[in-house]
């Protein structure tokens, strides 16, 4: 617990504003800042309870020897001058996720899912069944939920399901899972990284003050992840879309421990990719005792994930999916994948610096790819070098309606962008929002 401390919360949005508040609770000095403006609001709030805002670019000179910790937005890189200084003042640094784990009851059991792709529907899934088989369960973490937010309603036994993004981890000391996930490792982040090596390592924090006691769950088909893991303490359990796993995929039905769950032709959402996810969420559900039957009953009447892959209408035989959560080539194939009819992709977003090679062979049935945002051009020489149709608009909202004026009936129209969307929207919730917004709205 952080009592009595001096303390500069780097970055507000939603982990930062939740961490100040809940701090303040313990008679903690608490500066808040940020370079953007903020809703009035939120300040008027954060005053009430005496905490400092500042909205200043110039945030190094807020910083010094008088202060005892710095609770950083994890989207703020390791370079930034304010954290190099706090490292040269030997101030700690952590995030908003360690600073509510010391908050929380000790025998609360931990599940932390993480992996470049996957992690949000794995999280979802695991977190609504065990939900529907009426456990003691919340959902927190990069979801969309801070932990912050929710942390003093958690009590001794029961379970908490976190979604751990890589910038979560870089920042996490004290802080133990039960049950830790890898969904999958792919070249992503390595611009805030700097390398692939890091951010697998970086991934691996997961594992953290695990023991012999704790869980891993590990992606079989997936060399990056059994690399990283031979030296983990906790137990490994393996999951797999071919044989030789705790669980895998055989003749359409999902088979655990030698015994079918499942057969997916039952399974409300598709993919190979919603299979993987979903067969994590077993392997968890089986550790708290859940039945084939509720897992079954549970399965049938599940719709998916907001922003991954979402439907969202069919207008003229036009069908629309919101796949916004896809910030990086990887999510993107993953949805390419899952369609069969001609595709009309919209692509854009913050630039990386990361080239869309790697989707080229999966453009098989893109008819046409939108471009917008600060990618654009480079989405455009992407488009040309694969000889596919391609059409560059400023913003989202132009990009969809242009979609729907050059679409046939039949045609899908997919929003994911590979790109994450902070050239344009504050989170790629934001982005998946207003796509479906302009859709509800086209006549």
């Amino acid at each position: 617990m952080i009592k009595n401390k001096k303390i500069l919360v780097l970055g507000m949005a939603r982990s930062g504003t939740a961490t100040a508040k809940l701090l303040a609770k313990y008679n903690n000095e608490i500066v808040i800042t940020d370079m953007k403006e903020q809703e009035e609001n939120i300040l008027k709030e954060l005053n009430e309870l005496n905490i400092s805002v500042i909205i200043t670019k110039d945030q190094e000179n807020l910083l010094n020897e008088s202060f005892d910790l710095v609770i950083k937005n994890p989207a703020i890189r390791k370079d930034n001058p304010t954290i190099l200084k706090a490292k040269s003042l030997n101030i700690p640094i952590i995030n908003e996720m360690e600073a509510a784990y010391m908050f929380l009851p000790k025998d609360v059991t931990i599940i932390g899912i993480t992996g470049s792709n996957g992690k949000t529907t794995t999280t979802k899934i695991t977190y609504e069944l065990l939900k529907y088989t009426n456990k003691n369960v919340y959902l927190a973490g990069n979801i969309g939920i801070p932990l912050s937010s929710i942390v003093n309603e958690i009590k001794s036994d029961d379970i908490l399901v976190l979604e751990i993004s890589d910038h979560q981890l870089c920042d996490m000391y004290k802080f133990k899972t039960n049950i830790s996930v890898i969904t999958n490792l792919s070249e992503v982040h390595l611009d805030f990284h700097g390398s692939y090596e890091e951010y697998k390592n970086v991934k691996k924090k997961i594992f953290n003050n695990n023991n012999t006691l704790d869980i891993a769950i590990l992606n079989k088909d997936n060399s990056d992840v059994l690399d990283l893991t031979t030296d983990i303490l906790p137990k490994k359990i393996y999951f797999s879309t071919n044989e030789n796993a705790d669980i895998y995929l055989k003749d359409n039905k999902i088979i655990y421990q030698e015994k079918e769950v499942i057969n997916i032709k039952d399974i409300k959402i598709s993919g190979t990719h919603n299979y993987e996810n979903i067969m994590i969420a077993i392997i968890i559900a089986k550790k708290f005792g859940v039945s084939n039957e509720n897992i079954q009953q549970f399965l049938q009447s599940f719709n998916g994930v907001e922003h991954r892959i979402e439907y969202v209408r069919t207008l003229n035989g036009v069908k629309f999916y919101n796949d916004s959560k896809s910030t990086n080539n990887e999510s993107t194939i993953i949805a390419l994948k899952s369609f069969k009819d001609n595709v009309i992709l919209i692509m854009g977003g913050l630039d990386r610096n990361i080239p869309f090679d790697s989707i080229s062979p999966y453009l098989t049935n893109v008819i046409c790819i939108v471009a917008y945002g600060e990618t654009k051009n480079k989405i455009k020489e992407f488009a040309n070098k694969n000889n596919v149709q391609v059409i560059v608009v400023s913003n989202l909202e132009e990009a969809t309606i242009k979609s729907y004026e050059i679409s046939k009936e039949n045609d899908v129209i997919l929003l994911s962008p590979a790109c994450a969307s902070w050239d344009q929207f504050d989170n790629f919730e934001i982005r998946g929002d207003e796509f479906k917004r302009v859709v509800n709205e086209l006549k």
